[in-house]
C-alpha cells in the first residue's frame, strides 16, 4: 500500500532535504505536488483539500521559515498532518466490558469479511490471549458459511453452527447464548453482504445488532476501492452506530486513497489492516507507522513487533550460542534463516518497514522476488546432511545431482553457493561484535528518535 503515493512524495520532498533557505514560493510548489501526489492517490478532493491548507498554515509560519534546518521541518509537518488525519495513534478492541465482547462485521459482499473474522480470531488469540466464537449469520449463501467452519478451524477457534433456513437475528442470539454459557471471551459475528447497499440489508443488520448489543461494530472495507470505500463506510454509519473500520486487500492497494480519506470522513478509526489471504495477515493499523513509511522513513517498530512475533526466538538463540563458540554458519542454518523470513512475509514484505526503501529505484525493486527463496530452499532440502555441514565438497557430479533434484540448473546451485559464502563472511563479523556496528551504521538511516 501507498507505494505510488511513498514514491511521488518521496520525490518531491527529497528536493527539500538540506535546504538552508524557504520560501513562500517554493513552499508553494511543494505543496501544488503534494497535492497532485494526494489525488493521484484517490484521496477525496474535500480531505486533500483541508490536509492541503492545514499544512500551507504551518508552513508559512515560524516553525519552518524561521527553522535552522526548513526542509526538515515542513517534511515533520506533512508527517503530522498525515498522522492527524488518519487519527493520531491505533484505536484498538474494547476487550474491557463483561464477557462475551460481541464483535458485529459488517460490509459489501467481497470486501472480505469472513476471512477477516477469521484473522480477527487469530490476532486475538495470539496476541491477546482471547478465547473465541466464530458465528455466520449469511444464510444466503451457504458456502459462507461453510468457509467460515472451514477457517474457523485453521485457527483454532470454535464454531457456532448456523444453516440457511434459520433466521440471522435467532443465529445471532443462539450464539450469543452459547458463548455465555460456555465462557467465551469473544463472539464474533459475521453478517451477510450484498454488491451494494440496499435498505433490506440495512434492516437486517440493524436488527441484529439491536438483538446482541455489540461492542465493537466493525465495518470491513477492500481498500482497493479507494475514496468509494470512505463514502461507503459514511453510508453503513448513518445506518449502524460503527466503532471502526478494517481496510482489507491492502497488499493490492499501491495509492492508499481509501486509508487517507476514511477517518475524516466518518469520524470512525481505522482499527486494522489486512495485507493478504493468510490468515496471519493482519495487523493493527498505526497512523503515526503509517504516515512514516508513506514518507520514505520506514516501519521500524512494525519490524521489531513482526520479528518478535514470527521469529522462533529458540532457533535464534542456538545460532547465536553456535557462532561464539566458532562454530561455522552452515547451509542448514541458512536454509533456517530464509524460511524465517519467509514467516515473515518475505523479504518484498520487509523492505516497506525499512529506513529508505522507498528510495530505491523501481527496476532494483523489481528485482526482489520472494519465490527465490522457495528456489533456494528447494536446493538446499536436495543436499545431503554431509553436504549441508560442508558445502566445500559440492563440486561436479554432486552440483548435477543437487539440481537434478530441486529442478533447477547447475549455476542456480553455483548461485546459491555463493551467497552462502557472502553470507557466511557476515555471520563470522557479527559473531565477532560486528552486529553493534552494523547497527551504528543504520543510524542515519532511523526515523528520529530510535534508540540507536
Amino acid at each position: 500500500m501507498f507505494e505510488n503515493l511513498s514514491e511521488r512524495l518521496g520525490k518531491t520532498l527529497r528536493n527539500l532535504r538540506g535546504q538552508g533557505r524557504l520560501s513562500e514560493e517554493n513552499i508553494k510548489e511543494t505543496l501544488r505536488e503534494v497535492r497532485m501526489a494526494l489525488l493521484e492517490a484517490d484521496v477525496a478532493l474535500p480531505v486533500v483539500k483541508d490536509f492541503i491548507e492545514h499544512v500551507r498554515q504551518r508552513a508559512v509560519g515560524e516553525d519552518v521559515l524561521k527553522s535552522l534546518t526548513p526542509g526538515q521541518a515542513l517534511i515533520k509537518v506533512v508527517n503530522d498532518e498525515l498522522v492527524q488525519l488518519m487519527g493520531e495513534a491505533n484505536n484498538g478492541l474494547n476487550l474491557s466490558a463483561q464477557p462475551p465482547v460481541v464483535i458485529l462485521m459488517a460490509g459489501l459482499q467481497g470486501a472480505g469479511k469472513t476471512t477477516t473474522a477469521a484473522k480477527l480470531a487469530r490476532w486475538l488469540k495470539e496476541r491477546e490471549k482471547k478465547s473465541s466464537l466464530l458465528v455466520s449469520c449469511d444464510i444466503y449463501r451457504p458456502a459462507a458459511i461453510t468457509q467460515l467452519e472451514t477457517l474457523a478451524g485453521q485457527v483454532e477457534a470454535e464454531f457456532f453452527p448456523s444453516t440457511t433456513s434459520q433466521s440471522p437475528v435467532k443465529i445471532a442470539t443462539d450464539a450469543l447464548d452459547y458463548a455465555r454459557k460456555h465462557f467465551k471471551d469473544v463472539v464474533i459475528v459475521d453478517t451477510a453482504g450484498r454488491l451494494h447497499i440496499d435498505d433490506e440489508m440495512m434492516s437486517e443488520i440493524r436488527e441484529i445488532h439491536q438483538a446482541i448489543n455489540p461492542v465493537e461494530t466493525l465495518f470491513v472495507v477492500d481498500s482497493m476501492t479507494g475514496q468509494d470505500a470512505a463514502n461507503t463506510a459514511r453510508a453503513f454509519d448513518e445506518a449502524l452506530p460503527l466503532t471502526g473500520v478494517i481496510l482489507t486487500k491492502t497488499d493490492g492497494d499501491a495509492r492508499g486513497g481509501a486509508a487517507l480519506s476514511i477517518r475524516q470522513i466518518t469520524g470512525k478509526p481505522i482499527k486494522f489492516f489486512g495485507a493478504g489471504e493468510k490468515t496471519d495477515a493482519l495487523d493493527p493499523f498505526h497512523p503515526d507507522r503509517v504516515a512514516s513509511r508513506i514518507l520514505g522513513m520506514g516501519d521500524v517498530l512494525s519490524l521489531v513487533e513482526e520479528v518478535q512475533q514470527k521469529v522462533d526466538q529458540d532457533k535464534v538463540q542456538k545460532l547465536e550460542k553456535k557462532l561464539k563458540k566458532g562454530k561455522r554458519f552452515d547451509l542448514d542454518d541458512f536454509r533456517d534463516q530464509m524460511l524465517q523470513m519467509n514467516n515473515m512475509g518475505g523479504i518484498a514484505g520487509l523492505m516497506d518497514k525499512m529506513p529508505g526503501m522507498s528510495g530505491l529505484p523501481q527496476n532494483v525493486k523489481s528485482r526482489v522476488n520472494d519465490k527465490d527463496f522457495n528456489r533456494l530452499i528447494a536446493i538446499i532440502n536436495s543436499m545431503t546432511p554431509q553436504e549441508r555441514i560442508h558445502p566445500t565438497i559440492i563440486k561436479g557430479s554432486r552440483k548435477k545431482r543437487i539440481a537434478a533434484g530441486s529442478g533447477t540448473q547447475v549455476q542456480d546451485v553455483n548461485r546459491l553457493l555463493k551467497q552462502f559464502t557472502q553470507m557466511q563472511k557476515m555471520m563470522k563479523k557479527m559473531a565477532r561484535g560486528g552486529m553493534a556496528k552494523m547497527l551504528r551504521g543504520l543510524k542515519g538511516n532511523m526515523p528520529p528518535g530510535m534508540p540507536f
